[in-house]
């Protein structure tokens, strides 16, 4: 079996574009006309730039081979170039090949993913949803009151969510996050945050757990301000307290605070995974499978984790392809501990797929279809070009004021 050719989508997501602006797919076809598909996690260059990347490694990298040889093409694609170091956008080009790779030797098999990735440890998946407005798009005008500025708001969708099924709701009410953190929280950040805990946890009750999200905003010392705030209200997770660089400094909150510290979304490949780790920077590994380096690398870090008591809770905010792959990887791993959905994983986001992911009464049911389980829709794929400029995802700008 020899990789054949390649073919990149760029797609724009429609509104209410929950899990960013557009996708960029990939997919692979062998000569022998198995076809496997695959998602890149890049929010560094603009996606056509990306979906580029993605046909020159292909072309030098790929092509020829027999996809089954995931550790030689892997190690080819990574050292490429004298680099051998986890840079975001190799990785995110890498992961969605490596991704379609193991989408075709699945196919081959005639047996999903996480079969030949050690078997099905779970029979349905846990998982969570981000707090999106009820109504309109993701991007509401952030002047007027809305479920990421309003704790009454948010309380609101989080017991909609629950009565959904869900039994945990994330949410970010921690202020700006900008190209200069980490920064202090202001007052009013401090007291935002706190409130949104208090209503969403009178909301919920103990029917679910509460997700604090931030983004890297903070210091180690404005971290601790704001988790101790927080620990009255029992969440599950203080997500990505300072910027993702300094493992050490990460850890130092950990120590701090009895809110388990959750992160990843932004680290590639075991060696980011496996310093955070040494470090105790955290507990739940939130690695996204179209930037970390696909499956194999993903599986390989969740490894890592068992021998440290952490558990892995895959990162999703891109599009349905990672999470295909996401839901491989946490079938398959004994340390899963919970998955984060777009809703239910219903509406605009699935338009790109011609099959649905199953999702019932809070849980993830693992797919039985071979590879991924998942294919492209090609007429709603062409009926949604990415025409815009900018980023998947943005920082702010300019410092935060105090």
């Amino acid at each position: 079996m020899k990789l054949d050719r390649i073919e990149t989508f760029v797609v724009a997501n429609p509104p209410p574009r929950h899990g960013g602006r557009y996708f960029i797919f990939v997919r692979l076809t062998t000569a022998c006309g198995i076809s496997g598909v695959g998602e890149i996690y890049n929010a560094t260059f603009g996606p056509d730039l990306c979906a580029a990347m993605a046909v020159d490694m292909f072309t030098r990298q790929f092509e020829g081979n027999d996809p089954h040889h995931i550790e030689r093409i892997w190690r080819r694609s990574y050292g490429a170039g004298f680099t051998m170091r986890p840079d975001v956008t190799v990785m995110g080009v890498l992961s969605g090949l490596e991704m379609a790779c193991w989408d075709i030797i699945g196919k081959a098999a005639d047996q999903p993913v996480y079969q030949l990735l050690g078997g099905k440890v779970h029979e349905r998946l846990r998982s969570y949803t981000y707090l999106y407005p009820p109504h309109g798009d993701v991007y509401p005008d952030p002047s007027l009151p809305n479920v990421y500025n309003d704790p009454d708001i948010a309380a609101e969708v989080a017991a909609c969510a629950v009565e959904e099924g869900f039994t945990a709701v994330k949410f970010d009410p921690a202020g700006p996050y900008t190209i200069y953190d980490g920064h202090q929280p202001r007052m009013e950040d401090l007291e935002r945050s706190e409130e949104f805990c208090r209503r969403i946890r009178h909301a919920v009750g103990n029917r679910a757990d509460l997700l604090f999200g931030t983004h890297g905003q903070f210091t180690v010392s404005g971290a601790k301000r704001l988790a101790r705030r927080l620990e009255a209200y029992d969440p599950l997770w203080f997500e990505e307290p300072i910027p993702p660089e300094n493992p050490a400094d990460m850890a130092e909150v950990a120590r701090y605070t009895a809110i388990p510290i959750a992160a990843g979304e932004r680290l590639c490949t075991k060696h980011e995974f496996a310093r955070m780790l040494e470090a105790g920077a955290a507990s739940i590994l939130q690695m996204n499978l179209g930037r970390v380096g696909g499956i194999l690398e993903a599986k390989k870090i969740a490894a890592m984790a068992e021998t440290r008591s952490a558990q892995i809770a895959p990162h999703l905010y891109c599009g349905p392809v990672v999470a295909a792959a996401n839901i491989q990887i946490a079938t398959c791993s004994p340390n899963f501990l919970i998955l984060e959905s777009i809703g239910r994983f219903d509406g605009a986001f699935m338009r790109f797929l011609n099959e649905p992911i199953v999702w019932e009464s809070g849980f993830v049911i693992p797919p039985t279809a071979p590879g991924l389980g998942v294919t492209l829709n090609d007429e709603a794929i062409a009926a949604s070009p990415y025409t815009g400029t900018e980023l998947h995802l943005n920082l702010v700008t300019e410092p935060v004021a105090p």
